[in-house]
């Protein structure tokens, strides 16, 4: 199912909204404040953002920015009132791709979903998080706390196959099956070990990377 995130501190319209996007197929998460919006994007990455422009702790337009500056693909459209020309063009600096004017109907709301969705597809799977680690699929590209960190391809495969099963652990044997015996490698069990000891220096040795003793490791966010 696809998602999006749907940020807006007015009860009534985001609930509205909520159930007539939920009855053509989509799943919607409501963020009441850009706060919580940063935080839910940093544990999983939807198809899709819409960014109400006046919020009660900030401008939509910054957190346009901030997501961009993070998930350079991820689709954006913001409403404004009135479709004021000054927010439309502050947005589209900004990297939104797409506005609509409030107050809407919502058949013009899903079209322009739609729309931009077709440009874009799901690129939902194409961004993976976890803490301060962001991960980006489609170019290899990780990111500590917004710094570009360089990694061996074994090292990003390690990381990539635990943010796919994030929350959940992952033995030791899987992780030796997926990264070296699925391309005809045999490694003995150190290489693991060896490995992970690199990754988890190059990620600054993150809280939420953690290993579950004689099975395997887990990636979790902090709760």
């Amino acid at each position: 199912m696809i998602t999006i995130y749907y940020i807006e501190d007015d009860e009534n319209i985001s609930q509205t909204v909520k159930e007539f996007l939920e009855q053509h197929g989509y799943a919607v998460t409501v963020l009441s404040t850009i706060d919580a919006a940063r935080e839910a994007l940093g544990s999983s990455c939807p198809a899709l953002v819409l960014v109400d422009w006046n919020m009660p702790d900030g401008s939509g337009n910054l957190l346009c920015q901030w997501i961009r500056k993070r998930w350079m693909e991820l689709p954006i459209i913001f409403l404004t009132v009135r479709g004021d020309s000054r927010d439309i063009v502050s947005g589209f600096q900004n990297g939104a791709d797409d506005y609509v004017s409030k107050p809407f109907e919502l058949h013009v709301l899903l079209s322009r979903i739609q729309a931009v969705l077709r440009r874009t597809g799901d690129i939902s799977g194409q961004y993976l998080s976890c803490g301060a680690i962001s991960l980006d699929h489609k170019k290899h590209l990780v990111r500590y706390g917004g710094e570009e960190v360089p990694l061996s391809p074994s090292e990003y495969q390690l990381l990539y196959c635990l943010l796919q099963h994030k929350g959940r652990t992952v033995t030791r044997e899987k992780l030796l099956e997926n990264i070296w015996d699925s391309a005809g490698n045999y490694v003995n069990d150190n290489t693991l070990t060896v490995t992970m000891k690199r990754l988890r220096k190059k990620l600054h040795q993150p809280a939420c990377l953690k290993t579950v003793r004689s099975i395997g490791y887990l990636l979790e966010d902090a709760r």
